[in-house]
C-alpha cells in the first residue's frame, strides 16, 4: 500500500477527544484506520520569516509534520485570503467578502512555504491528499517544483456557482489550480455541477461522460465523496454513561422537559440568531410548549481576531439573555446558551438526551453534527433531526425535517412537530437515517477517494 500524506491547514491534536470541525473529526477518523502522515501549520506565529524543516513527531499510526507560520503570513494568508475572502464567497456572502491584494500576495506566499516543506519528506510513490480552501494553490506549487505524484483535493465547504466565484478577483486562476490536482472531490452533486459549469463555460474544457474534465496538460476526475463519520464507534460513544448527562437528565425527566440542542462553531454560516428566533417562535406560537422544552446551544469559539464573529457572538449572547428575560421563571431557563468547547463523548451522550437535533446552517459543505445526531440516537426512542436544506447532509439524510433557516415560522412548526411526533414514525425515520449514515461513513468516504486517486476510478453515487 502507498503512503498516504495528507495536507491540511491546521493538523489535529490525535491525543485530544473534542475537535472543533468536520474536516477535524473526518480526517482523524480516517487516518486512524490507514495511517499515513499528516501535515499542516502547528498553531505557531512567529515574527519574523523563516523556514525551519517540519517538525515532526509519531502517534500511533500517523506521522505529524507541523510548521510556524509568521505573523504576517496569519494575518494575509489565514485571517485575510482564507477567512475574509474566500470563506464568506464559497458560503454564498458576498456582502462579507474583504479583498485585499495583500492577502493574495501573503495566500500564494503561504501556500508556496507549504509545497517547499512538503517536497522534504516526499517519497516518488507517495499519495497525496491536500485539504481544503486554504490550500487550492498546493498543487500547483508542488508541480513547478517537479512533483510526479499523484495528488488530490478535497473541498470540505461548499464550492459557489460560477456567477458567485465570478465576483472575487482572479478566480480564474483559483479554478486553474484546482485543475493541477489528478482528483477534485466535493461534498455534494451541487458543488460539483458549480465546478463544471464554471470549467465548461469561462475555460472551455471538455466533460467526459465518465466525470473526468480534460484540460491540455491532464485528465482531472471531479466527483462528490460525502464526508462521514465512524458510526459504530459514535455508537458506542453515546452509549458509554456519563455521570453529568444522566442527573440532568433524570432531572428533567421526573420535570416533564425535553431537550432541542444545537451543536455549532461559532460562525455566521450556521444560522445561530435565526436558531434562536425559531425557538423563540415556537415559544409564542405553542404557548403548551413553555416550561416543557429548553434549547440548548452549544457554540464553539472560533476565528475570534474576525470581526464578524466578534459581531456573532454578541447578537448570540444578547438573543438567548432576550429570550430568557421574556420567557424564563424560577425554575425553568428555555436557553442555555454554552460558548465553549465540549468533549465529543459529552457531545454524544448530549446527543442521546436530546429529544430534538436542530441542525439550521445557512449554507454548510455537510454538517456532520447532523450525522452525529442521528448516531447517538437509541432505537427505542430516537429523537428527531431537524435539519436545513442548504446543509449538505440534507441531500442525503431525506428522513430528516428539512427546513428553510430562513424561514423562523416554518422552523417552529417543525421543532413543534419533532416534539410531538409519534413513536413509530420517529422509529421509522431513525432506522432509515442509521442506514443512510453507515452507507456513507468516514470508511466509505476515505476508500471512495483513495480509488480515485490510487486507481483512477470513477464511481456514480448510489441513490
Amino acid at each position: 500500500m502507498k503512503r498516504l500524506v495528507v495536507v491540511s491547514n491546521r493538523v489535529a491534536d490525535l491525543t485530544r477527544t473534542s475537535q472543533a470541525g468536520g474536516l477535524a473529526v473526518g480526517l482523524a477518523d480516517s487516518l486512524r484506520q490507514r495511517g499515513g502522515v499528516w501535515m499542516g501549520w502547528d498553531g505557531q506565529t512567529l515574527k519574523y520569516e523563516e523556514e525551519p524543516e517540519p517538525r515532526i513527531r509519531k502517534i500511533g499510526e500517523v506521522t505529524q509534520a507541523t510548521i510556524p507560520l509568521t505573523e504576517q503570513d496569519y494575518a494575509e494568508y489565514y485571517l485575510g485570503f482564507s477567512n475574509s475572502v474566500l470563506w464568506p464567497l464559497f458560503h454564498y456572502r458576498l456582502d462579507l467578502v474583504e479583498y485585499k491584494t495583500a492577502f493574495l500576495e501573503g495566500y500564494r506566499r503561504v501556500n508556496a512555504k507549504f509545497a517547499n516543506a512538503l517536497v522534504t519528506i516526499l517519497r516518488p510513490d507517495d499519495l497525496i491528499w491536500i485539504h481544503d480552501y486554504h490550500l487550492i494553490p498546493l498543487a500547483a506549487e508542488l508541480r513547478e517544483r517537479g512533483c510526479k505524484q499523484r495528488i488530490g483535493f478535497f473541498l470540505h465547504i461548499p464550492f459557489p456557482p460560477p456567477e458567485i466565484l465570478a465576483a472575487v478577483p482572479r478566480h480564474r486562476w483559483l479554478v486553474e489550480c484546482l485543475l493541477k490536482y489528478d482528483v477534485v472531490g466535493f461534498q455534494t452533486q451541487t458543488d460539483l455541477n458549480n465546478l463544471l459549469r464554471y470549467v465548461e463555460d469561462h475555460l472551455g474544457c471538455e466533460l467526459k461522460p465518465d466525470g473526468r474534465i480534460k484540460t491540455l496538460e491532464r485528465e482531472v476526475i471531479a466527483g462528490y465523496y460525502p464526508i462521514g463519520i465512524d458510526v459504530d464507534a459514535f455508537v458506542a460513544m453515546a452509549e458509554k454513561p456519563n455521570d453529568e448527562v444522566q442527573i440532568e437528565t433524570k432531572r428533567r425527566e421526573i420535570l416533564g422537559r425535553r431537550q432541542i440542542i444545537g451543536v455549532d462553531r461559532l460562525d455566521y454560516t450556521k444560522g445561530l440568531p435565526d436558531r434562536l428566533r425559531a425557538f423563540a417562535r415556537l415559544l409564542e406560537m405553542y404557548p403548551e410548549m413553555r416550561k416543557s422544552v429548553a434549547l440548548m446551544q452549544i457554540a464553539t469559539p472560533t476565528r475570534e481576531e474576525v470581526e464578524a464573529y466578534v459581531d456573532i457572538r454578541k447578537e448570540l449572547e444578547a438573543l438567548s439573555g432576550a429570550i430568557n428575560g421574556r420567557f424564563a421563571d424560577f425554575n425553568w431557563t428555555p436557553v442555555r446558551y454554552i460558548h465553549g468547547t465540549v468533549p465529543r463523548d459529552a457531545l454524544a451522550a448530549l446527543y442521546r438526551a436530546s429529544q430534538v437535533g436542530f441542525v439550521t446552517p445557512l449554507r454548510d459543505g455537510m454538517n456532520l453534527v447532523a450525522k452525529e445526531y442521528v448516531a447517538a440516537q437509541s432505537m427505542d426512542d430516537p429523537g428527531v433531526l431537524v435539519l436545513s436544506k442548504f446543509a449538505g447532509a440534507a441531500e442525503d439524510l431525506h428522513e430528516a425535517l428539512i427546513v428553510n433557516p430562513y424561514d423562523v415560522d416554518d422552523m417552529a412548526r417543525n421543532l413543534s412537530r419533532a416534539l410531538t411526533m409519534p413513536l413509530d414514525e420517529r422509529q421509522d425515520r431513525h432506522r432509515a437515517l442509521m442506514e443512510r449514515i453507515r452507507r456513507h461513513d468516514s470508511s466509505n468516504w476515505l476508500t471512495s477517494f483513495m480509488n480515485a486517486l490510487e486507481n483512477g476510478e470513477t464511481r456514480k453515487e448510489e441513490g
